[in-house]
């Protein structure tokens, strides 16, 4: 590792950037193929047609065009699609952080890649790699398994080790393609439920814990998770011949209603901090009625989600990546103070970090 100036090591955010691949599908064209898929269970169906509407979502990004999803494909298939998009993607979201931060790529010390919508073996890092100029010695943390908090845990991972080795630069990468989980013979509700919300993007950060800032010099301070016992059930992946089977629960919302408010008072408290030292709530929106359950469990205003919910709006739930998103546009509309980034995942998990603007 080059030698840098140790005298810092509070990490901080350098820079951030998104990236979605290039078909865009509307909530109403999806709805109509959808009713076309699910025709021979048409009342299944007609029960569960407004989700489309009570959604929260118009418009979602997809690495394939729509009408892919109408046939069957195998999980070689899916899995090969997979990996060339999210390669494409991660590309596309390392090159536009470098450029934010006025880096190259022999300035990054470490890379967390996190995605849970496929299987690479060499690892996404590698395979990216193979197509920038990152350093030989960079080190490499593929992170799998951690579905829709693995951007929150990404970046505290990422926070941990820059504070762990001060001078150091790392990079975070989420990417998650779940549209390519939708198998159109699974007629499950969670399919259906999928087919409203499920999105494709990728998202980026460098964090450093040099002396210098970036983005309004906004730090990293604590970070924390929580997992509930006997709750394996309530979301992740079925693994199937033809792919990845999504698994919701309908019971989520009613859960993070009633659970998530004591588990982000316990992390806080051990921070010695409260929900009134929180500026700005950063929530994975998982769907419109997770948000209005965060909502309630952190007894905060509907205005402190505007964020989450045009993000869901514009762009549907895209896991991992998607809390990456939400503080894209927290940052630009120039937020101050205190944040609370937080989500959820199989486990069933929550994520927590918190981000502080340093003091001019």
């Amino acid at each position: 590792m080059p030698s840098r100036n140790n005298n810092q090591s509070t990490p901080k955010l350098l820079s951030l950037a998104t990236a979605v691949p290039k078909f865009i599908m509307r909530q109403s064209d999806i709805e109509s193929f959808g009713a076309g898929i699910f025709s021979d269970r048409a009342s299944n169906f007609s029960r569960m047609r407004g989700i489309y509407a009570n959604a929260g979502v118009e418009t979602r990004y997809s690495c394939v065009e729509m009408e892919w999803y109408a046939h069957d494909h195998g999980w070689p298939e899916r899995n090969k699609l997979y990996v060339e998009n999210a390669v494409s993607l991660l590309r596309e979201t390392a090159l536009s952080c470098l450029e934010k931060a006025g880096l190259q790529c022999g300035d990054i010390d470490g890379l967390v890649t996190v995605s849970t919508t496929g299987i690479a073996t060499p690892s996404l890092d590698a395979l990216l790699m193979n197509e920038l100029p990152f350093r030989s010695d960079v080190q490499r943390l593929p992170v799998f398994g951690l579905g829709c908090a693995g951007g929150v845990l990404g970046l505290s991972r990422a926070a941990s080790l820059a504070r762990a080795q001060p001078g150091s630069r790392w990079m975070v990468l989420v990417v998650e393609i779940c549209g390519l989980t939708f198998r159109n013979r699974d007629k499950s509700k969670s399919n259906i439920v999928g087919t409203a919300l499920f999105g494709d993007g990728a998202a980026g950060a460098i964090i450093s814990s040099q002396s210098a800032g970036g983005d309004g010099d906004y730090s990293f301070e604590f970070s924390g998770e929580h997992l509930w016992p006997d709750t394996l059930d309530i979301m992740g992946w079925q693994l199937r011949d033809d792919g990845l089977g999504v698994l919701f629960h309908r019971d989520i919302p009613d859960l993070v209603r009633r659970d998530m408010g004591p588990a982000a008072h316990a992390f806080l408290t051990r921070h010695g901090l409260s929900l009134n030292a929180i500026d700005d709530f950063v929530v994975h929106p998982g769907g419109a009625k997770v948000i209005d359950a965060m909502m309630e469990a952190f007894n905060a205003p509907a205005v402190a989600f505007d964020d989450a919910r045009a993000i869901l709006r514009d762009f549907g739930n895209m896991s991992a990546a998607t809390v990456l998103f939400v503080l894209e546009r927290t940052l630009a509309r120039g937020a101050t103070g205190r944040l609370l980034l937080s989500a959820l995942g199989p486990g069933f998990t929550a994520a927590f970090l918190t981000m502080n603007r340093s003091p001019s």
